[in-house]
């Protein structure tokens, strides 16, 4: 052992030497060199010792290499792992966790809540509504099932859920649908020792809902949101409410501008398909009633008060023609605008809606009170006609004095002064009109001038009260159109 000391001390002194022949800068190096080998050397009862410094002084002795740093093994890199301490409580590896609980056995029992968040829109245009609500599932999967002293629950978010067996609900008859995920997926998975799992998520859906227009706008509409696994038959799933009908919750503070929201209510059905069996399905059942106050100032006051703005020509003379076709024409361009306005706000449905009633039959209103005053026009017309046909018939009456001066017996002529008072001007020409009839009408009760005009039957009964018919239109309309409204709100309120 010796011997290899002395050899080792030999080898550092020659290679000292040719460093210092070689490179000046070597000396310090030299230095620290021998000196640790001399402590090296001290340590001759260390077997370990003597066999690093013998292996120094052969990498020094090379002059191309320096003691360099031990190597350490890297540790890993823990959040890399492939798997949570969780998960590797909850054995998610030991399981196939594609199939469902219990495969081959009986259906696995789902039961459903549902919390309803809001009632955000009711569309009568394209008959649907959207909901928000948060929608809980449970049930027992014995595969989670995992050891605690405490009997605590576990909670996770979204990102373990894609990693066992949930569910697969669907909404029947939806449009669109979609999970909330501000700030993150609000998604929530509860995991019990015993293995029991809530599954709770936010959804928003639309979803349609099939409406009978027929009474609208005083109507009531019962929509439903259906439930239901879209793979596992009722032979692998069994879905049912939790509670029954206290399994649905509402918010007191759900609300909306046309409806009132009477109730809420569940129940549950099978729904069959042919080619892949039965299913279970779940229904959420509301009923809307219809805010009238809204179609009261935007539709109905807006009709009636222009069919009795119609009624205001009857009180117009009937000369006043640039006064009576106006206000009539006005009125009946209203009325068009009204129904077109409400139809372009309602879908295109192929039967009568209430609405419909009570518009058109205001606008048959209207029409009929232009029509009124067309027909009062033209016979007047006719009557002026046919009374100056008759004067140029009649004989000369030069002999019969002024009527205004006369007595007329009621009884012979059928036109008593009570008549004339009484219709006044209307009905009559504006130049000496009232004087003609009257000396029309007694020339014809005059035997003799009667048989020469009898022949002409249509000019003997020739006076024709026009202006009663706007008499009795004062009545006829108004009394009609009230008699209207009292069926009509009768039947639809």
């Amino acid at each position: 052992m010796q011997v290899d000391a002395v050899l080792v001390l030999f080898c550092v002194w020659l290679a000292g030497a040719a460093g210092r022949t070689a490179q000046p800068r070597g000396h310090k190096l030299e230095t620290y060199k021998q000196s640790r080998s001399r402590r090296e050397t001290r340590m001759e009862g260390r077997l370990e010792g003597r066999m690093e410094g013998r292996m120094e002084g052969r990498m020094e002795g090379g002059g191309g290499h320096k003691s360099g740093s031990p190597i350490y093994k890297r540790s890993p890199d823990m959040t890399k792992s492939p798997m949570t301490k969780s998960e590797q409580l909850l054995r998610i590896d030991d399981h196939d966790f594609t199939m469902r609980p219990a495969f081959g056995g009986p259906p696995i029992p789902v039961g459903v809540d549902v919390q309803v968040e809001s009632l955000d829109t009711i569309s009568e245009v394209d008959m649907d509504f959207t909901m928000t609500l948060y929608l809980r599932h449970y049930w027992k999967d014995e595969r989670l099932a995992f050891p605690s002293t405490t009997n605590q629950s576990m909670t996770f978010d979204s990102r373990l859920v894609k990693k066992i067996w949930v569910p697969d609900m669907f909404f029947v008859h939806s449009k669109r649908s979609f999970i909330h995920d501000t700030t993150t997926d609000n998604v929530m998975l509860r995991v019990y020792p015993d293995g029991n799992v809530l599954y709770s998520l936010r959804v928003t859906v639309t979803a349609m809902c099939n409406m009978d227009l027929s009474r609208f706008p005083l109507d009531t509409q019962t929509c439903s949101l259906e439930i239901e696994s879209y793979a596992y038959t009722d032979d692998d799933l069994m879905l049912y409410w939790k509670k029954g009908n206290e399994s649905l919750n509402t918010d007191d503070r759900i609300s909306l501008s046309q409806f009132l929201i009477q109730k809420f209510h569940t129940t549950t059905k099978l729904a069959f398909y042919s080619s892949t069996g039965w299913y279970n399905r779940l229904y959420i059942h509301f009923t809307l009633r219809r805010h009238i106050f809204f179609f009261l100032l935007q539709t109905y006051f807006p009709a009636t008060l222009m069919v009795m703005l119609s009624w205001v020509s009857f009180w117009i003379d009937r000369r006043a023609v640039p006064a009576r076709v106006p206000l009539g024409i006005t009125t009946v361009l209203t009325m068009s605008t009204i129904i077109t306005g409400v139809n372009a706000s309602m879908p295109r449905v192929s039967y009568i809606k209430a609405v419909d009633i009570y518009l058109w039959v205001s606008f048959v209103f209207v029409f009929l009170s232009v029509i009124e005053y067309a027909a009062v026009n033209y016979l007047s017309t006719v009557q002026e006609r046919k009374e100056r046909k008759l004067r140029e018939r009649l004989p000369c009456t030069c002999g019969i004095g002024n009527p205004d001066e006369m007595m007329i017996d009621p009884q012979i002529t059928g036109y008593g002064s009570m008549d004339v008072n009484t219709t006044g001007n209307y009905g009559m020409p504006e130049n000496g009109g009232r004087q003609e009839r009257m000396l029309a009408q007694v020339a014809l009760n005059d035997p003799q001038i009667a048989r020469q005009v009898k022949p002409s039957r249509g000019y003997v009964n020739i006076w024709i009260d026009t202006h009663a018919i706007d008499k009795y239109s004062r009545v006829v309309f108004p009394g009609a159109y009230i008699l209207f409204n009292i069926i009509y709100w009768s039947i639809y309120s």
